[in-house]
């Protein structure tokens, strides 16, 4: 079976006018035809979740969304034969893979999709998928705002999508 997985982060949306803006964006443009969106944290407007509706929606929480009891702080999504571990990160952005790797230690997973640094990543390690969206709202030192789209199939790909 494949599946086209929007991938988001660091949103920092405030409001639901802006929430509705982004998704209307988003559904109109790179997500169109997803089957769901994974957010990993940061997302701060909780009724971002409701503008991507019906779509199935997996988020985390960030450290923006530390008020957020019915997000976790991380979660493993099965896309069979697919499993996407998903966390938010911590820190400085120098190092993140490792500390975000550390979470996932002894769990089997394909894709590991985090957040927090605003910088867009793709690159694997070993068989591990490591993916970073990026920020479609705050560069802070990236190159550009950026959503990602996970391709599931016989084999999986990652895209870095660039909005400006």
């Amino acid at each position: 079976m494949n599946s086209r997985i929007g991938v988001l982060s660091d949103t920092h949306v405030n409001s639901l006018a802006d929430a509705a803006n982004l998704a209307e964006l988003l559904l109109n443009g790179p997500f169109r035809g997803v089957d769901a969106i994974l957010h990993a944290g940061d997302q701060v407007c909780p009724e971002l979740e409701s503008c991507f509706y019906p779509l199935p929606w997996y988020g985390v929480r960030g450290n923006m969304d530390m008020g957020r009891s019915d997000l976790p702080d991380w979660r493993i999504i099965d896309f069979a034969p697919w499993r996407i571990g998903l966390i938010h990160g911590w820190g400085a952005a120098a190092g993140i893979e490792k500390r975000v790797l550390t979470v996932f230690t002894d769990r089997d997973i394909d894709i590991l999709v985090f957040g927090h640094s605003h910088q867009p990543l793709s690159q694997r390690q070993g068989k591990l998928l490591l993916f970073n969206p990026g920020s479609p709202t705050q560069r802070r030192g990236a190159p550009f705002h950026s959503v990602g789209v996970l391709h599931l199939g016989d084999v999986v790909h990652a895209e870095i999508i660039r909005l400006d």
